[in-house]
């Protein structure tokens, strides 16, 4: 008796969502925990930290998801007109484009003969997928998903954007500077953990990629509103 073949775990199905997700959640630690360490750091009152906080809240999960559904519908409408004219053309020379078919698979290592019997038995069964997936690259997994980006952008960066302002509406103010930055790290380095494991890599680079550009963030707008809280 042959003992089960063990179960294949692959994760780039998750490059959609995961990309739009981690983007989003970064950046509402990041920027949230940066606009209220700046504001903080200009001597402002609490309610001033938390209203900038709050509405960076909502101005930033507005902006990404527009800017994902816009950006990722750019990428759909390339993929489309990509299908469009490959359908066009398919119809127009089908010869052609076999022959076009072949070559790939030549160059993958397979004999002519045998390249030319795969082609045409895949052009028989769906001439515009093997096209799709073998000449532009293009698969079920990798197609671009607007509304999928964007709810998962403006949704995970409001959630990543509440921590950073919940530790600045119950901390005393004059603690809201040292205790949102080491917070906002430590919520980035778990954030790069949890990204890294959800793709399959590993998390050491994850964490120091994301704790790096937070902290750079977070000194420099610290250092903008002491200047300019000092001028005013």
């Amino acid at each position: 008796m042959k003992s089960p073949r063990p179960v294949e775990r692959h994760y780039s199905q998750r490059i959609g969502w995961l990309r739009a997700a981690v983007l989003g959640a970064n950046d509402g630690i990041v920027s949230t925990a940066s606009l209220l360490v700046g504001v903080a750091a200009a001597e402002a009152s609490r309610n001033s930290i938390l209203v900038a906080g709050a509405a960076g809240l909502v101005a930033g999960a507005m902006s990404m998801a527009a800017g994902e559904y816009v950006s990722v519908s750019s990428q759909a409408d390339t993929e489309q007109a990509d299908l469009a004219r490959e359908r066009a053309e398919l119809r127009a020379e089908p010869a052609r484009e076999l022959e076009e078919l072949r070559q790939i698979y030549v160059a993958r290592g397979l004999d002519p003969e045998l390249a030319l019997r795969v082609a045409g038995q895949l052009t028989e069964r769906d001439a515009l997928a093997a096209h799709a997936r073998d000449e532009l690259g293009l698969s079920i997994v990798h197609t671009a998903r607007p509304v999928q980006a964007a709810l998962a952008s403006a949704a995970t960066f409001a959630v990543g954007a509440s921590l950073p302002l919940t530790l600045a509406a119950v901390v005393p103010v004059p603690r809201v500077i040292l205790t949102v930055s080491v917070a906002s790290l430590f919520f980035l380095a778990a954030l790069g953990a949890l990204s890294a494991g959800a793709g399959g890599a590993r998390s050491g680079r994850a964490v120091l990629r994301v704790t790096f550009w937070g902290a750079l963030a977070m000194a420099l707008t610290a250092a903008i509103g002491r200047l300019f809280g000092a001028v005013v």
